[in-house]
């Protein structure tokens, strides 16, 4: 019989911020989003005091010095490479691992060990912990979504040792009454809406519905969900979609950016960074959307918003033709007001129409050599790997980042850059 486990990093953003801070350990520690704007990532310490997600900084900020809360501004770079090292791990405990998300994934599981599967997930967890100081829950059950249920179980409850094993159906009706329908994999907000006026909140209720009643009320993906949860296998590790969409965005501090040319560098950075996340999902994109806007809450300013789309007769992943296309787009609709430039508060680059890098519908007459292309896509993308993001980069993408967020709290980049890597002195 094939399990799947599901690797979940706990609390992620404060756990590589305490890797490198181990004076934090049990103390409450918050991550803030781009420009220090609002709480995105709270420790377990944090949540006890009342600290809510989403809260803006600026509200937060009194109960954070009052109880000595270490706040961090958002470390991307950070993030992703410990995010990287977890994964690599993960990956050496089955043949087939999906990353799921920044701090997740699933992994494709057999019960040829029997009894010694709960123990191999103990295992897997003291060892990702032991080597990234990154803890870790781990589900393991039958179908994903079930796994998703265990992983929860497993952060929750200590008595777990950080796995939960779901494989007797007695397991898995206890863990459908204990689990809000609300925090099932796959419940959205409007499907919940509709269960909870049918009186269904937890998910045993939803799972001892019949499976016509489900059909005749809800669409194909709440049906598997269904099936999932009563012990059926429906969603390969394969299917699991690749995004509609990728988008990168800023809003940029203080007054904004009215100078065009750094402006233009902006939304190069943008594009590049959507075009190696699509990279990275294997996949290429047809239409690119740029847009950029005013602030809406100043009065005192003329106001203005670029929001333009194109389609490309090619799919494509390359940075040089994603960025060149995005810049365009952005130089034929920038605006001025009596002859000077608006200030623009915030920019971003949406990549759309997304489609496997394996079924791209060729041009006959395309002008571009996609051999030699994604030959030189490889290859920057291999020494930025080596030697730090961006150290390859287009020229429109400037020498120095101008337009930098603000980030008063940010902390080192200890496993990136070569001065920021711990000393110890003995």
């Amino acid at each position: 019989m094939r399990y799947y486990g599901i690797a979940d990093c706990n609390n992620f953003y404060c756990s590589c911020e305490r890797v490198f801070r181990p004076d934090l350990r049990e103390k409450p520690v918050v991550v803030l989003s781009n420009n220090d704007g609002c709480i995105i990532a709270r420790s377990e310490e944090a949540k006890a005091l009342g600290i809510t997600m989403g809260m803006p900084f600026f509200q937060a900020k009194p109960m954070l010095e009052a109880n000595k809360v270490a706040v961090f501004s958002s470390n991307y770079t950070l993030y992703g490479s410990m995010s990287s090292r977890v994964m690599s791990l993960l990956a050496q405990y089955t043949p087939n691992l999906q990353v799921y998300s920044i701090d997740e994934a699933f992994l494709e599981l057999s019960d040829e060990h029997g009894n010694n599967m709960k123990l191999e997930g103990e295992q897997m967890a003291a060892r990702v912990y032991k080597a990234t100081g990154i803890p870790i829950s781990v589900g393991i059950a039958p179908t994903k979504t079930l796994a998703k249920m265990a992983s929860k179980f497993a952060k929750k409850y200590a008595g777990y040792k950080r796995c939960c094993l779901i494989d007797t159906d007695e397991k898995r009706q206890k863990a459908l009454q204990l689990f809000s329908i609300d925090d099932v994999w796959g419940i959205g907000r409007q499907i919940r809406r509709q269960l909870e006026y049918h009186g269904i909140h937890t998910a045993a209720d939803f799972a001892a519905k019949k499976e016509s009643w489900v059909r005749s009320k809800f669409n194909v993906t709440t049906v598997r969900t269904w099936k999932e949860l009563n012990g059926k296998s429906c969603i390969d590790i394969e299917e699991l979609p690749w995004k509609k969409s990728i988008c990168t965005s800023r809003s940029f501090a203080y007054q904004g950016i009215t100078d065009t040319v750094i402006l233009q560098e902006a939304v190069a950075n943008f594009a590049a960074m959507c075009a190696q996340k699509l990279r990275k999902e294997r996949c290429c994109c047809q239409s690119i959307t740029v847009f950029a806007y005013t602030s809406r809450f100043r009065k005192d300013v003329p106001g203005d918003m670029i929001h333009v789309s194109t389609t490309l007769t090619v799919p494509t992943q390359a940075n040089a033709e994603i960025v060149g296309t995005a810049i365009n787009l952005l130089k034929k609709n920038l605006h001025r007001h009596n002859g000077l430039p608006f200030a623009y508060k915030k920019a971003g680059v949406i990549l759309w129409n997304i489609v496997p890098r394996t079924a791209i519908q060729q041009d006959l007459f395309d002008p571009i050599d996609r051999k030699r292309q994604a030959m030189l896509t490889k290859a920057i993308d291999e020494i930025n790997r080596k030697n730090g993001f961006n150290t390859v980069r287009l020229a429109s993408q400037g020498t120095d980042i101008r337009f930098g967020l603000l980030r008063e709290h940010i902390s080192k980049q200890f496993t990136t850059n070569i001065n920021d890597v711990l000393v110890v002195k003995v």
